[in-house]
């Protein structure tokens, strides 16, 4: 039997990367198709995984992949994540986040491929109504960056009804940590995450670590953030893409841990784990950032067989940690 055939866009990012080596792993064939804005190529670290650099919403270099590979599926993921610009260059974010995937589905129609697996985001639901957030949690966004996700789940819905397109929106939320190996990990320019920002104060990259807030109504005053290793990640993405291929109907679920843990806690097991005390400077709130954000994640158990099997967060920063002193520094040449 010939192996099933996957487009994965923004494959050679952070979440995209650690997918791709997951669905190789599995026997998937994978194409890879990154403009490499934010991406590496040596993020993609098996060889017989096809790279081609371009833009998403090259309409001529899509066809051209469709003719050439017979694609069971796609997973989405090349989107811009900053959340800040998105507020400052929301033209910028709509523009590569929900118009540019309008010309990738329409050579999906074209060519009758049916399965998209698409990377959403918590950021759709806006400031949290109830904890734990589930699927029907209202739907309002706060950022351009939010808004531009939710717009593609609605185009997806509609998609459904014109021509039978088959989809999954995994709304995932703080990811985190890198490859158990070392090979490969999250190396954003600028870096946004707070894990990989405590640990860069103390490879010296960063002079300091400041914390936004202190005086939320949490047991320690900071943001309490569901954090879920990437590695977990890239097995939803997998089980998504199995379902999709085997039949499944589309679905939109969160991928979390169901476990809070708050920003002081991030920086307590981050000197455990290194052994180096954190420099931290702290500030006011951020205008916008919720006391607490945590996911239900028990839809995506029911409809995908799918449950976080690292929920341990000094795990996910030894990973980390391991990643960023290695010999990560000069790898990547773009």
């Amino acid at each position: 039997m010939a192996k099933k055939m996957i487009l994965v866009t923004g494959g050679a990012g952070y979440i995209g990367s650690h997918t791709v080596r997951r669905l190789h792993g599995e026997g998937y064939q994978v194409v890879v198709l990154d403009n490499l804005c934010y991406g590496h190529r040596d993020a993609i670290v098996d060889p017989d995984v096809e790279l081609v650099v371009g833009a998403v919403g090259d309409r001529d270099l899509l066809v051209d992949l469709f003719r050439k590979h017979n694609f069971d599926a796609v997973i989405h993921f090349a989107a811009f994540t900053y959340v800040g610009e998105s507020v400052t260059s929301p033209l910028k974010f709509y523009r590569n986040n929900t118009a540019e995937p309008l010309i990738l589905l329409e050579v999906m129609e074209e060519f009758g491929c049916k399965s998209f697996v698409f990377s959403s985001t918590c950021a759709t639901y806006g400031e949290p109504q109830k904890l734990p957030l589930t699927e029907d949690h209202p739907q309002n966004p706060m950022s351009p960056y939010g808004k531009s996700k939710l717009m593609v789940e609605w185009i997806l819905k509609d998609c459904e009804v014109a021509f039978g397109l088959k989809s999954a929106a995994l709304r995932y939320f703080n990811a985190s940590g890198s490859s158990l190996d070392g090979k490969i990990g999250e190396d954003h320019d600028p870096e946004s995450h707070l894990i990989p920002l405590v640990l860069m104060s103390l490879t010296g990259e960063l002079e300091k670590i400041t914390v936004f807030g202190t005086d939320y109504s949490t047991p320690d005053g900071t943001c309490i953030r569901d954090y879920i290793h990437v590695a977990d990640l890239a097995g939803a993405h997998l089980a998504a893409v199995n379902h999709l291929i085997n039949g499944g109907e589309s679905l939109q679920c969160n991928l979390g841990t169901g476990v809070g843990v708050s920003v002081k806690e991030i920086i307590d097991v981050s000197e455990e784990v290194t052994g180096k005390k954190v420099p931290v400077v702290y500030g006011e709130r951020r205008p916008g950032d919720p006391a607490r954000l945590v996911a239900d994640p028990k839809m995506a158990k029911d409809l995908l067989g799918w449950e976080a099997e690292q929920k341990d967060v000094k795990a996910m920063i030894e990973s980390a940690w391991k990643w960023l002193s290695g010999p990560r520094k000069g790898r990547f040449d773009e």
